[in-house]
C-alpha cells in the first residue's frame, strides 16, 4: 500500500492536480476575503480589472507558451536555452507594445474613478512587467512536467497575496489601493524568484535565434488566437456586463460568484490538460497516432464521467455554495444566482470533451483549426451576450448562452478531429470504461 501511495504522489497527473488544487484553494480564499472587504461596486471593478488582465496575459503568453511547451517537450538540452531565450525576447517586445497602447488609451479616454477599465489601463503595464518572468518559466515547467516547481512559483505569488488579504481583513483594514499594491508586489516577488533560479529565460536572451523566434510566432499566432478566443468565451460575459449602463459593476460582482464556483469545478480539467498536451504532442511527433487517439478518448471521456457526480452535488447544494463563497451580502440575489450556477453545472459536464478536442488539435499541429473552432464559439457567445445584456438585461440568459456555445464547440471539434486524426466520438465511452478498469495499474506504473 505504501508503495502504491509513493507511486501515486510521483505520478504527474497527481502532482499537477495537487498543484492546481492548492493554488485554486488559495485563489478561492482570496476571492472570499475580497467579497468581504470590498463593497459590491468596488468588487465588480476588481473583477473586471482581473478579467481584463487575464485576457491580455493570454494574448501575450498565448503567442509563446503553447508553442514553447510543444518544442521543449521534445527538445535536447542545447535547444532549451535557445527556446527560452527566444520566447523571452518575444514577450519583452509584446510587453512594450501593450504598454504603449495602454498608456495612449489612458491619456485619450476618461473612464472615471470608479471604472474597472480605468484601473486596468493605468496599472496593467506594471503588472505585465512584474509577471513576465514567472509566466515564461511556467512553459518550461509544463514541458518538463515539473508541476511541483510550478506550484512553488505560483505559491510565492498567490500565497503571499492571500496572506496579505487575511491580515488586512482581520487587522489592517486597508482600502483598494493597498490591495492593488499588494497584488502587484506579489507578482514581482514570484518573478524575482524565477530570475534568481534562472528558470525564466532572461539569462538566455543571448541564445535567441531568429529562426526559432519565427517558429514560435508561426505556431503561436494560431495558439494565441485560440487562447484569446478561449478567454473571451469566459470573460466576454464580464466585459459586456461591464459596458451596460443599467447592470454595471454590481451585476459583475453578482455574476462573479457562480462563475468562480464553476472555475473551481474546472480545476481538475486544467490540471489534466497540462499533463495531456505534452504527452499527446510527443505521440503525434513520433507518429504514434493510434496511441494518441486512445489517450484522447481516455482523458476526455474519463474526466466527463468523473464530473457528473461533482456537477450533481453542486446542483443540489447550489444555494449553500453561493452563500459560502459570496457571504450574506449576496443573500438578496440568492434565487437568481442559484439558477445561474445550476445552469453552469450543465456547462461543466460538457467542458472536458470540448477542451480536449482543442488540446488534440494543437497536439496534431493543427492550431489553425483549433483557432477557427474557438473563433466561431466566441462570436456566438458575444452575440448571445449582447442580446442577453442589452435587450433582456438578464444574467440568466448570459449563462444559457454559455451552454449553447459549448455544444457548438464540441460539434466543430469532432468535425475537425475526424478530418485530421480519424477521431470518432463513439469510441470515447468504451475507452473511458477501459481507463477506469485499469486505473490501479495506471497509477502504479
Amino acid at each position: 500500500m505504501q508503495s502504491k501511495w509513493q507511486h501515486l504522489v510521483r505520478e504527474k497527473n497527481f502532482s499537477s492536480l495537487f498543484a492546481n488544487m492548492s493554488i485554486a484553494g488559495l485563489g478561492l480564499l482570496s476571492f472570499m476575503l475580497l467579497t468581504r472587504q470590498l463593497d459590491q461596486a468596488a468588487f465588480g471593478q476588481w473583477v473586471l480589472f482581473i478579467a481584463l488582465a487575464s485576457f491580455v496575459d493570454l494574448l501575450r503568453f498565448g503567442l509563446t507558451n503553447t508553442a514553447a511547451v510543444r518544442l521543449l517537450s521534445n527538445a535536447g538540452k542545447n535547444q532549451v536555452n535557445v527556446i527560452l531565450g527566444s520566447s523571452y525576447r518575444i514577450n519583452l517586445v509584446l510587453w512594450s507594445l501593450i504598454s504603449v497602447i495602454c498608456f495612449a488609451i489612458f491619456l485619450l479616454v476618461d473612464f472615471g474613478e470608479t471604472s474597472g477599465y480605468g484601473l486596468f489601463f493605468t496599472w496593467y503595464p506594471v503588472l505585465a512587467l512584474f509577471n513576465l518572468s514567472w509566466n515564461n518559466a511556467c512553459a518550461l515547467f509544463q514541458a518538463e512536467q515539473n508541476f511541483m516547481r510550478m506550484f512553488w512559483v505560483k505559491f510565492s505569488n498567490t500565497g503571499l497575496f492571500t496572506a496579505f488579504l487575511a491580515l488586512n481583513y482581520f487587522y489592517l483594514h486597508l482600502g483598494e489601493a493597498y490591495i492593488l499594491a499588494a497584488y502587484l508586489t506579489t507578482n514581482l516577488i514570484a518573478s524575482v524568484y524565477v530570475i534568481a533560479r534562472q528558470w525564466d529565460g532572461l539569462r538566455f536572451l543571448k541564445f535567441q535565434q531568429p529562426d526559432k523566434i519565427k517558429e514560435l510566432v508561426h505556431f503561436g499566432k494560431y495558439s494565441m488566437g485560440t487562447l484569446i478566443g478561449s478567454s473571451l468565451l469566459k470573460s466576454a460575459d464580464t466585459f459586456i456586463i461591464g459596458l451596460s449602463p443599467v447592470m454595471g459593476a454590481t451585476a459583475i460582482a453578482m455574476y462573479a460568484i457562480p462563475l468562480k464556483l464553476t472555475d473551481l469545478l474546472g480545476i481538475p480539467l486544467r490540471s489534466l490538460m497540462m499533463t495531456a498536451y505534452p504527452k499527446l504532442s510527443r505521440k503525434v511527433i513520433q507518429q504514434e497516432l493510434e496511441s494518441a487517439r486512445k489517450t484522447f478518448y481516455a482523458y476526455s471521456g474519463a474526466i466527463t464521467l468523473a464530473f457528473v457526480p461533482i456537477a450533481l452535488v453542486s446542483f443540489i447544494f447550489a444555494e449553500e455554495l453561493i452563500l459560502f463563497l459570496g457571504g450574506s451580502a449576496y443573500r438578496v440575489h440568492l434565487e437568481e444566482l442559484t439558477l445561474i450556477f445550476r445552469i453552469f453545472t450543465v456547462y461543466t459536464i460538457l467542458l472536458p470533451i470540448d477542451r480536449f478536442t482543442g488540446v488534440m488539435l494543437d497536439s496534431a499541429n493543427q492550431p489553425r483549426l483549433n483557432m477557427r473552432k474557438v473563433i466561431v464559439m466566441t462570436l456566438a457567445n458575444i452575440v448571445m451576450n449582447l442580446i442577453a445584456v442589452f435587450t433582456f438585461e438578464s444574467l440568466l440568459l448570459v449563462a444559457v448562452g454559455t451552454v449553447l456555445f459549448t455544444l457548438l464547440g464540441m460539434g466543430l471539434g469532432f468535425y475537425y478531429l475526424h478530418r485530421v486524426m480519424q477521431i470518432k466520438p463513439t469510441h470515447i465511452l468504451p475507452e473511458s470504461i477501459h481507463f477506469f478498469k485499469n486505473l490501479n495499474s495506471f497509477l502504479v506504473r
